[in-house]
């Protein structure tokens, strides 16, 4: 069984009344590890899992503003869609992910405040129709913002989980193509010296040209970001 004593500091820290459903956060989690025996969903230990999984998706909840369309790009088994979904219930949230396991999972743990949608983020785009993206352990920098910032509205935000060593990358890059813009830049520490999470806030102010997301191949072969700004 995972030890959520982390989780419950955390909430507690935040001021996230998660008491009426912390059932529901136990059983998520003993049944990921019970599937993970079979489906491998993920490479984390149970060990590490309420600072790596958990708390970790808890992070970004803080930017995210009350009543928000959050869209999660890349989910995985849930991390953090289903997070922020548990832990927010005013908010309504997105799991994007074309691993067809990876979903499978999640409709096995539905709420009423999470969507799940089947597909790559750069095709068949909803645009301009959520508050708030994000995404953890998704791509490189660049890549991640291309395949985001369409999907926002204009005065919604970027808010990817990034690592501090990527500071003066992303502070450097010239996302203006993509109608984004930095507003700010946050540095969040995990318990028990665990890690250091990035948490750029880019704020969508126009329009994202239709040209953006680009082709998954020119996407790789020439991503945006740094360089794209000199």
């Amino acid at each position: 069984m995972v030890d959520l004593t982390a989780v419950w500091a955390e909430c507690d820290r935040q001021g996230l009344d998660v008491e009426n459903r912390r059932d529901e956060l136990k059983v998520f989690m003993e049944s990921l590890y019970e599937v993970n025996k079979v489906r491998n969903l993920t490479r984390v230990s149970p060990e590490d899992a309420a600072l790596r999984h958990i708390v970790d998706s808890l992070l970004v909840v803080p930017f995210i503003p009350d009543g928000s369309h959050v869209l999660d790009v890349g989910c995985g088994p849930g991390f953090p869609a289903w997070v922020i979904a548990w832990a927010r219930p005013d908010v309504s949230v997105l799991a994007l992910d074309s691993n067809s396991k990876m979903q499978w999972f999640l409709s096995e743990h539905s709420r009423v405040n999470l969507g799940q949608r089947i597909q790559r983020a750069e095709e068949d785009i909803l645009r301009d129709q959520f508050d708030v993206v994000t995404g953890r352990a998704l791509a490189p920098f660049g890549i991640q913002a291309e395949v985001s910032a369409a999907w926002l509205r204009v005065g919604g935000v970027f808010v990817p989980f990034r690592t501090a060593a990527e500071r003066a990358e992303i502070e450097s890059a010239n996302l203006g193509m993509l109608g984004l813009k930095l507003r700010e830049m946050n540095k969040v520490e995990l318990p028990d010296g665990a890690g250091t999470r990035l948490f750029p806030v880019w704020e969508k102010v126009k329009p994202t040209p239709i040209e953006y997301p680009r082709s998954w191949a020119k996407i790789k072969a020439k991503p945006l970001g740094v360089r794209s700004a000199r």
